[in-house]
């Protein structure tokens, strides 16, 4: 019997939670850009009865993410997709975080949106800050959208003389990845696949701690203050949102992006983080 695979990009909490959700009877791909995280990953979910190899990957090169599809392909059919890597903006350049989180989804959308199966389906893990940026103009909405993969970074507005903070790189980049998510689900859907994101809020994840104690940490704790329900959210809780998004209850579902903040988003438009 043909292995049922399920692709999993980015081995931290959340990639991790989501996989136990929705890895059940399948064998799990993880893969990660340090060999030891998808390991460590690998253990874990290993020792609780999953099928498990490991991979690395740079989802910024072409190479490294036809490498990694190849690799899957040879283990079996691939039946979904879980995209949870990134970087954030404490982590890095503007130019790195457009390279790794806007161009790498784009270049994983692309290459993975021919290979999985009639019935499949991924999510990709964006974020509130998508949600906070300001309009777009539509033809710059239609630009990250549809852009061809390799000419998406030189757009003029991705710049560095129009992107000179990693937070606005950050927003840029997951904004993109809705709209590309969005446009890629009608191609998608030609071949009866389904692709969606989550756009999550504070997590509480070792990435989460870090922006905490980083020079951001003050605006994340004051986001979680006064948030509607007062608290991070958890790992398992983005899980809850893909299993549905990702198994047949969430069918009717597709070219969509959830957000679950906690409800900081809507304070920042309309509460109490607005003045601040």
């Amino acid at each position: 019997m043909t292995k049922k695979i399920m692709v999993v990009i980015g081995a931290g909490q959340i990639g991790q939670a989501i996989a136990r959700r929705v890895g059940v009877g399948k064998h799990l791909l993880l893969a990660d850009h340090r060999q030891e995280n998808a390991k460590a990953a690998a253990d874990i979910l290993s020792n609780a009865g999953y099928e498990v190899s490991t991979a690395t990957v740079d989802v910024a090169s072409r190479d490294a993410v036809e490498s990694l599809l190849e690799t899957a392909m040879q283990l079996g059919q691939i039946t979904g997709l879980i995209h949870a890597a990134g970087v954030s903006p404490s982590q890095a350049s503007p130019e790195t975080i457009l390279k790794v989180d806007l161009y790498g989804t784009a270049l994983i959308l692309d290459v993975f949106g021919d290979a999985i199966v009639e019935g499949g389906s991924a999510v990709v893990i964006a974020s509130q800050s998508g949600h906070r940026l300001p309009a777009l103009t539509l033809e710059q909405n239609q630009a990250l959208a549809q852009t061809p993969v390799e000419k998406l970074l030189d757009l003029p507005f991705l710049q560095p003389d129009h992107v000179k903070d990693s937070l606005y790189a950050y927003q840029l980049s997951k904004r993109g990845n809705a709209l590309r998510v969005m446009a890629e689900a009608v191609r998608w859907g030609k071949r009866g696949v389904r692709v969606n994101t989550i756009s999550p809020g504070i997590i509480m994840t070792p990435l989460a701690k870090d922006e905490l104690s980083g020079p951001r940490g003050e605006g994340y704790r004051r986001m979680i203050d006064h948030c509607p329900v007062k608290r991070a959210g958890t790992p398992d809780e983005v899980a809850n949102v893909a299993a549905l998004l990702m198994g047949t209850d969430g069918g009717f579902i597709t070219g969509s992006d959830f957000l679950m903040d906690g409800g900081v988003t809507s304070s920042y438009w309309f509460g109490d983080l607005a003045s601040q």
